[in-house]
């Protein structure tokens, strides 16, 4: 597997408790759908290496602790702090409706209700405020927000986004 087969699932903050668990920050929407995980890849000196567990408890704030086979002793466990964990990408849970993974709609085609074809998804900017589309436009750059009022529904099988951008908000850019 490369690093693009992977998505990212949290990070390792620290050891917990004395019998080598791990407290980690998970950054995924839903972290209820993760508790049947088998196993996880750590980033270890730039490779991926699967880690299986034994056992996974939520916390709050996205946050949980996880219990490897093998690893019984804080010792043992320190190692992994501040590592990041990854899964492999076919093991997202299935979103419904017009819900995306950003990985899955880089290069789709991007469809305004009232300027048609606008271009296609070029990258997906993660902001602290909000998540945008980058989308090429010949030579432009339009930047759509990642919302429900304006993303109207998105087709895996042709690849692509329809939306209702707010009025005025294309016409800047072009």
């Amino acid at each position: 597997m490369n690093k693009d087969d992977f998505y990212y699932l949290g990070k390792v903050l620290k050891t917990y408790g004395n019998k080598g668990q791990l407290l980690v920050q998970m950054e995924v929407d839903n972290p209820e759908n993760y508790l049947d995980l088998e196993s996880v890849y750590i980033d270890t000196h730039g490779e991926r290496i699967p880690f299986f567990l034994t056992s996974l408890e939520l916390k709050h704030h996205r946050r949980a602790i996880f219990q490897f086979h093998d690893i019984n002793s804080v010792e043992d466990a320190e190692v992994f702090s501040g590592l990041e964990m990854y899964l492999p990408v076919t093991q997202l849970p299935i979103l419904e409706g017009n819900g995306f993974y950003f990985h899955e709609v880089i290069g789709y085609t991007v469809t305004d209700s009232h300027h048609g074809n606008i271009g296609s998804v070029e990258d997906i900017l993660e902001l602290p405020q909000q998540s945008l589309l980058q989308i090429r436009h010949g030579d432009k750059e339009i930047l759509i927000p990642i919302v429900d009022e304006i993303i109207k529904s998105v087709n895996h099988q042709q690849k692509k986004i329809e939306i209702e951008a707010p009025a005025g908000l294309i016409d800047i850019y072009l």
